[in-house]
């Protein structure tokens, strides 16, 4: 079994609610009609506008959602690709290997509704100070912990890289996905977890903020806040 991520672009004349919309109706029917084993759609839509604040975009034009699909070979792609194509202004996919160090247990939706809260998708590249197997180590076996204690989330995924997919795709070395709840999306004390805490608030940013810099270079990272959508039984 495989996963593979898309990167969506829409077209300037299309509104949020348009593009979602196709997404969540026409590209969602004909996905998981397809031979998939998974499907999970991320799309920056009308309910995350309040967390937009957040919004980090070094390589322009952001991005405006994500597609995962799950396959047993990666070589079934190609139906995939065909339908994304038919409802975004551009794709560029990804094959990546996926670690879940926080599973959502306690934010749970039907199939094909909204998960509670929002989903902060991010682009990492890895710095040229660093090897691949020093990025590895500070990312999962010494950052993770650090995101975990210091911030809201209720779902952490680490997806690194193994290659692109699609022609012109970036080079980018992972993506992240991370589940904050809705009371985040407006307040940054709610995001490091430290509602009516100041001095908590203070030491988690810094906290997070220290760890982040050793393997992210800051202007080179994108991060958007998309409504999480899940179509399948796969990860129950």
């Amino acid at each position: 079994m495989e996963k593979l991520m898309y990167l969506l672009w829409k077209n300037d004349s299309d509104s949020r609610a348009d593009f979602s919309a196709r997404l969540l109706t026409d590209a969602a029917a004909k996905l998981t009609a397809e031979n998939t084993l998974g499907v999970q759609i991320n799309v920056a839509d009308d309910a995350i506008v309040a967390a937009e604040h957040m919004l980090i975009e070094n390589n322009k034009p952001r991005y405006h959602g994500v597609v995962s699909v799950w396959l047993e070979s990666y070589l079934q792609r190609s139906a995939i690709e065909s339908i994304l194509r038919q409802h975004c202004y551009r794709i560029a996919g990804y094959l990546v290997t996926e670690s879940c160090p926080l599973p959502n247990t306690t934010h749970q939706a039907e199939l094909g509704e909204r998960t509670p809260g929002f989903s902060q998708v991010v682009c990492l590249t890895r710095p040229a100070r660093l090897s691949y197997e020093e990025w590895l180590a500070i990312w999962h076996d010494s950052h993770t912990q650090i995101a975990i204690d210091t911030q809201s989330t209720f779902m952490y995924r680490q997806n690194v890289v193994v290659r692109p997919m699609t022609y012109g795709a970036a080079p980018i070395d992972a993506i992240i996905e991370e589940c904050f709840p809705q009371a985040a999306m407006s307040s940054w004390e709610a995001f490091y977890e430290a509602e009516g805490d100041p001095a908590k608030f203070q030491q988690h940013q810094t906290a997070m903020i220290e760890s982040c810099v050793r393997f992210i270079d800051m202007d080179k990272i994108d991060a958007v806040q998309t409504s999480e959508y899940n179509f399948s039984t796969f990860r129950r």
